[in-house]
C-alpha cells in the first residue's frame, strides 16, 4: 500500500514506530520538521494535543502516528479533549500494530497487541486493519466514510499490520558524535560494578544485555525496562527510595527521558543521593529508524539543574565519561550525567534470551541479597 492516500492531509504529529518505519520516511522527506507540517511528539499525548490545537486553528483534520504501545498515553486527550462529549476534534490516527495476536513479537508488545482494537472500540474511535493486500480503493472508500466522522467532531484510525506500508525513499539520518552507545555503557557497567542498573527501553537494553554476556557476568544486577518507554528513571527512583545503602544507576535515551520529562523534576525534588541518572543522547528515536527528537536543541543538562540535581555532566568521548563517572562515585549525592553518542549498532545485536519474569525474579533476588 503506498501512501498516496495521506494527500489530502496537511498536519502531522507524532512518535516513529519501526511498523510506520515508511510513513516516518515519506514524512521526514515531504517536510522535514517543518512545524507547521510535521512535529515529532515528545509523546503520544503531546502529540494529540498538537492536533487539537492545529484543527482550534485552521479547523482542518490532522493525522496523529504512533505504535500501539503508546495508545495509553493518548487515552487522556483522547476521552477528556478530542471526543464528541467534550470538543469535538476531528483526527485520523495511524498506528502501528505490534503483538498482533498470532504474529511473532517480543514480550513487551503481547498483551498491547491483544487489546488494541478493543481499546479504539472502547474510546469510540473507529478503525480499519491495513495489511498487504489492502488496496487504494478499500482506502479511499474508507477515508470517505471517515470524512463524514470527521465533519461531526469524531476520530478514526488505521491500524497497520507489519509490512503494510510501502515507500520507496530512505532517510539517513547522523549526528555529529563519535562515541558508541555500547562502548559508554561498557563503560558505565564497569564503573557501576555490583550495584543496581535500571536500563531503558530499547537497543540499550539489549546492549547491556550482550555486554554481560561477553564479559562472562550474571545479569541480577539489571532490570531491563523492556517496555513502559520514558519510565525507567522513576523505576529507579522507587529502587533508590527503598535502598538508601546502595547506589543505583539509571540508564536512560533522550527520547524516553524527553517523552516523561517531569520524572526528572520528581528526582530533583526528592534528591536520592544514591541515584546516578544517565541519558545516553544520540538525538534519535534509534530503536525505531532513527528519526530525531529535540534533544539536539534543549541543554539536558541545563534541565537537570534546574531541576535540583546537585552534580551535572555532560560529556561526549570515553574519557570525559571516565572522569564522569569517578566523580560521581567520589560525590555520593544524586548526579546527572549526558552522554552524546553516536547513531547505530552493531548489525548482529541480540535480544535477551531470559524473559522479562526471568529478569524481574533475578533482579529482586539481588536486590534481596543487598540487604
Amino acid at each position: 500500500m503506498t501512501l498516496d492516500f495521506l494527500q489530502e492531509f496537511e498536519f502531522f504529529a507524532g512518535v516513529p514506530d519501526s511498523q510506520l518505519k515508511a510513513l516516518c520516511s515519506f514524512l521526514m522527506d515531504k517536510y522535514g520538521l517543518d512545524p507547521a507540517h510535521h512535529v515529532i511528539a515528545a509523546n503520544e499525548g503531546n502529540a494529540a494535543a498538537l492536533a487539537a490545537g492545529y484543527h482550534l486553528a485552521t479547523g482542518k483534520t490532522p493525522v496523529v502516528y504512533l505504535q500501539n504501545s503508546g495508545l495509553g498515553n493518548i487515552v487522556n486527550p483522547a476521552a477528556s479533549l478530542l471526543n464528541g462529549k467534550v470538543y469535538g476534534i476531528p483526527c485520523l490516527f495511524i498506528v502501528g500494530w505490534r503483538g498482533e495476536p498470532g504474529v511473532h513479537d517480543e514480550p513487551q508488545h503481547l498483551f498491547q497487541g491483544e487489546i488494541t482494537l478493543k481499546l479504539l472500540e472502547d474510546l469510540d474511535i473507529p478503525c480499519f486493519v491495513i495489511d498487504k493486500t489492502a488496496t487504494e480503493e478499500q482506502i479511499q472508500a474508507k477515508l470517505g466514510e471517515y470524512g463524514a466522522l470527521f465533519a461531526q467532531g469524531k476520530q478514526a484510525a488505521f491500524v497497520v499490520r507489519k509490512g503494510a506500508l510501502e515507500y520507496s525513499g530512505k532517510t539517513v539520518y547522523t549526528n555529529p558524535y563519535s562515541m558508541g552507545r555500547e562502548e559508554a555503557i561498557g563503560h558505565i557497567l564497569q564503573a557501576s560494578g555490583e550495584d543496581p542498573v535500571v536500563s531503558t527501553t530499547g537497543k540499550a537494553s539489549r546492549e547491556v544485555y550482550e555486554l554481560r554476556e561477553a564479559r562472562g557476568q550474571g545479569h541480577g544486577h539489571d532490570f531491563l525496562t523492556v517496555g513502559s518507554m520514558g519510565h525507567s528513571s522513576s523505576i529507579a527512583l522507587g529502587i533508590a527510595l527503598q535502598k538508601p545503602e546502595r547506589r543505583v544507576w539509571c540508564l536512560d535515551g533522550d527520547g524516553a527521558a524527553l517523552m516523561h520529562l517531569g520524572a526528572m523534576a520528581l528526582i530533583g525534588a526528592n534528591q536520592p543521593a544514591n541515584l546516578v541518572h544517565i541519558v545516553l543522547n544520540n538525538q534519535a528515536h534509534e530503536s525505531v529508524g532513527g528519526m530525531p527528537t529535540v534533544a539536539g536543541k534543549v541543554d539536558l543538562r541545563a534541565i537537570a539543574k534546574a531541576c535540583g540535581y546537585p552534580g551535572v555532566f555532560s560529556v561526549d568521548n570515553p574519557e570525559e565519561l571516565k572522569r564522569a563517572l569517578e566523580a560521581v562515585k567520589a560525590a555520593k549525592e544524586l548526579a546527572f550525567i549526558e552522554v552524546k553518542c553516536a547513531l547505530g549498532a552493531r548489525a548482529d545485536l541480540g535480544r535477551p534470551t531470559a524473559t522479562p519474569q526471568q529478569n524481574k525474579a533475578a533482579f529482586m533476588e539481588g536486590l534481596v541479597g543487598d540487604r
